[in-house]
């Protein structure tokens, strides 16, 4: 009886063989026809994104080292080609709307909410108050700052959803090269089993659910489904029935029933003689009776191919509690802006997030808005006040819910701390994370040791260099986050690169940045995955980690307990205590 982790892994494995054929089957299908599909090749940007300096906010360009005062309106940008070839000198301002291009010149944004409008000159010309100071850049997306030119904004294998298809007509994507969508053939087996249709059930007989649940999955999942009905329990029927399914040039063939220990359970018998059988039963209840086997087509017409063929028990099984183990958990499709559609690729959900004026602790539960299908999900309903998650489900899981109304505005979140998982199992929702909530607890239970350090993010992402790379740089560029500890990926595998994309990200040398980062000294700490030795490595920096985040947060004068002034330290003469303690007969400290 195979393991589930092992009965996956033998089915991924077979389809990926199958997949690397079907790559070579892939098509060009139009825009509008791509929703659902799978990408077959990475999708590149002909151009920047915006192609142009555009205004955040609808305000006034300025040159910013003009500084507050009063000064003519040269010219008017909206959109399009207005203002082209006004340049904003020193001592004059251009009205911009949201969007608008920035006049040559211009070097900031000042919103229309920190100025004031004068009456206009006789001549008809328009003035303006500037009542701040604007750092230069203000306000302003600059060329390539959401999408850069040529760099890859979709890759191969992606999802294509509302989303992306929306990202890929920015690009100027008309045509989609796509994934052949994969045919799945369905029967049902069974002298018991009738069609859905018939209305009166004579003695042992049942209706067929089984196969229009799984069809109905199928066209979900954009499949093309071939129905081939229901086949009787005798070799003859289910001889037919598979040769019927290998003649519609089905990729996946999915059968229902037949599969047990019984004398007319005859799937398995008929699998393994026109294929090969990879398992037929598995670790897990209900579903034991489980069979996947690989069938290679064999048709002078046509190319031979290799077909996944699953033999399902007959017995549909939902659980006890209908939402399931699991629960969802958000995490960032990265920098947050109206303006910037990438944040939508492979989003789901919208969080509401309150207006509390504060950081929200990680873990913190809050309403969310889909945005798209979540069927795929282990199950498909959220908690909610009047639905909460059975408490059964979690018997050992202390609760993250949070009344966001009774949380104190005055929050400590002096020693900010994000706590970064990263393994490829966790983030394929094949395993647990059992590390990440044992370090959020050590911090927590540790907080006054660490000065007030409080959890505030945390994430999830696979062993990739680039993944682990840019939520570091994420939060210790943009969160500001005071000490980042990373757990996993310490080892010797190849895809143990947690200390590699870390290196990279501090090592990185950029004009400007080195000092910053050196005042700032923001610090990330990589510790290995497991959940003891998470616990033993965060004991060990205990006593330092609070004297090292007081220092980096600027107070100078901390110093560690055991720390003497040299001015006050009595001299020693070390040549002189080093011959007491080898003469004073205790002998040689290496002999027992």
């Amino acid at each position: 009886m195979l393991p589930v982790e092992e009965a996956l892994a033998a089915v991924l494995s077979a389809a990926a063989a199958a997949a690397s054929a079907a790559a070579r089957a892939a098509e060009a299908v139009p825009l509008h026809d791509a929703l659902g599909l799978v990408l077959a090749e990475d999708v590149r940007a002909p151009d920047p994104l915006p192609p142009f300096r555009a205004s955040i906010k609808d305000g006034y360009a300025v040159v910013a080292s003009d500084g507050p005062g009063e000064y003519p309106v040269i010219t008017e940008s909206r959109a399009g080609d207005d203002a082209l070839g006004v340049v904003v000198t020193p001592g004059t301002v251009a009205y911009v709307t949201t969007g608008g291009p920035i006049p040559d010149g211009a070097d900031a944004v000042v919103q229309v909410e920190d100025t004031e409008q004068l009456a206009g000159a006789p001549d008809g010309s328009k003035r303006v108050r500037i009542l701040v100071r604007p750092t230069q850049g203000q306000d302003i997306r600059n060329v390539g700052c959401d999408i850069q030119k040529d760099s890859v904004v979709l890759k191969s294998s992606e999802h294509i959803g509302p989303a992306e298809i929306g990202l890929l007509a920015t690009v100027g994507v008309t045509t989609v090269k796509v994934y052949r969508r994969p045919t799945i053939a369905v029967f049902s087996t069974g002298d018991e089993l009738v069609e859905p249709a018939t209305e009166s059930l004579s003695r042992g007989q049942i209706r067929d659910s089984n196969r229009a649940m799984l069809l109905a999955a199928a066209i979900q999942h954009k499949c093309k489904v071939v129905d081939l009905g229901i086949a009787k329990d005798t070799e003859e029927s289910l001889k037919e029935h598979m040769d019927a399914a290998l003649s519609s040039d089905a990729d996946i063939i999915l059968t229902s029933g037949g599969v047990s220990m019984g004398d007319r359970d005859l799937v398995k018998p008929c699998l393994a003689s026109m294929g090969k059988i990879h398992f037929e039963k598995i670790r897990m209840k209900p579903g034991k009776p489980l069979t996947f086997a690989e069938i290679v087509t064999e048709d002078s017409s046509k190319p031979s191919k290799k077909v996944l063929a699953f033999g399902l028990p007959g017995n549909p099984v939902i659980p006890a509690d209908e939402i399931g183990l699991g629960r969802y958990v958000a995490e960032s499709t990265g920098q947050q802006a109206s303006s910037r559609l990438l944040s939508m690729k492979s989003a789901n959900a919208l969080l509401e997030v309150p207006l509390v004026g504060q950081m929200l602790e990680a873990g913190t539960s809050m309403q969310a808005i889909l945005i798209s299908d979540m069927t795929s999900s282990p199950f498909d309903k959220l908690p909610t006040a009047s639905n909460p998650l059975p408490s059964h489900l979690f018997p050992s899981a202390k609760s993250v819910s949070t009344d966001l109304s009774q949380v104190p505005a005055s929050q400590n979140t002096e020693v900010k701390v994000a706590i970064l998982t990263v393994s490829d199992t966790v983030s394929l929702g094949a395993g647990p994370d059992r590390s990440g909530p044992r370090a959020i607890s050590v911090v927590n239970s540790s907080s006054e040791k660490l000065g007030g350090a409080t959890v505030v993010a945390t994430a999830v992402v696979p062993d990739d260099v680039e993944k682990i790379k840019n939520i570091l740089v994420k939060w210790s560029d943009i969160d500001r986050v005071s000490l980042i500890l990373t757990l996993g990926g310490t080892g010797f595998t190849p895809r143990d690169v947690t200390p590699e994309a870390t290196k990279s990200v501090i090592e990185k040398e950029a004009p400007g940045l080195t000092y910053v980062m050196l005042q700032e000294s923001l610090k990330i700490i990589n510790m290995p995955g497991n959940p003891n030795a998470v616990a033993e490595c965060m004991e060990a920096l205990l006593p330092a980690l609070k004297h090292a985040l007081k220092q980096i947060k600027g107070d100078k004068r901390e110093k560690h307990p055991r720390h003497v002034p040299h001015a006050e330290a009595a001299p020693v003469d070390q040549w002189d205590r080093s011959f007491r303690a080898a003469s004073s007969g205790r002998g040689c400290s290496c002999e027992p």
